[in-house]
């Protein structure tokens, strides 16, 4: 009987991509990032009752943005009831009505970030959201990567799990919720949760947390993928070689 060696959660390009990516954001953002403390869908760092009224939204993003290296200076915020679609940019996909939560572009030199709250209906795809599109500022804003990047959406995910915001956005790639007609699934983002969850297994043996208590704040599945991708990290030493050859 062979001896059962633990599996990826993800396929071997996309395992390569993600520890390669990790390892671009330790040098882009720097090591000191790693030892922040990661954020969590608690009264702790989100201490507001969540109302989305128009004031909590933009103190959201200023909290966000405080968490992400943003100061609320380099943006001009838009609160979108919903009703309007937003305009053409980058972003923060819903891939179940094909449309867009929220998006980031440039205009007259600044960064313009817009929130859709009829596809953001609660604190968690808000926050998700948010992240996204300030991930974006980080990479576009700070001209780390080119517009037409053929990746982009994809490392703007990954992005805020090197950022400490990856359990929101591991969260909401894939909601379900109740109406009166049953079920409703909602895909937000660009990365799925086998990816989110392998990220994040990468990221926290990164930061030397090989088993985080934060893990209990992810959802079932992605925390599955999460200690499914530590397994495989511990069994195979060579993986994330890139990052480990210069630490």
């Amino acid at each position: 009987m062979g001896i059962f060696r633990p599996t990826c959660p993800v396929g071997e390009l996309e395992r390569l991509w993600v520890e390669e990516m990790l390892s671009w954001c330790a040098v882009q953002f720097g090591p000191r990032t790693l030892r922040t403390p990661v954020i969590l869908p608690t009264s702790e760092w989100f201490p507001d009752p969540y109302s989305g009224t128009e004031p909590q939204v933009r103190g959201l993003v200023d909290s966000v943005g405080d968490y992400m290296g943003v100061a609320g200076d380099r943006l001009v915020v838009e609160v979108n009831s919903g009703r309007d679609p937003l305009p053409e940019g980058m972003g923060f996909l819903e891939g179940t009505a094909n449309g867009e939560a929220g998006h980031y572009r440039v205009e007259h030199g600044r960064a313009v970030v817009s929130l859709d709250m009829g596809r953001l209906r609660s604190q968690l795809t808000l926050v998700a959201a948010i992240a996204h599109e300030l991930a974006h500022e980080r990479l576009l804003g700070e001209r780390r990567i080119d517009r037409d990047r053929r990746d982009g959406e994809q490392l703007t995910d990954l992005v805020t799990v090197y950022l400490g915001l990856g359990v929101f956005n591991a969260n909401a790639a894939l909601q379900f919720s109740q109406n009166q007609r049953g079920w409703r699934s909602q895909r937000l983002g660009y990365l799925s949760q086998p990816m989110f969850g392998y990220a994040l297994a990468c990221w926290t043996l990164m930061r030397g947390d090989p088993k985080p208590a934060w893990a209990r704040h992810l959802d079932t599945n992605p925390r599955v993928y999460m200690k499914q991708g530590l397994k495989y990290l511990r069994a195979n030493p060579e993986a994330l070689s890139d990052w480990r050859e210069t630490h």
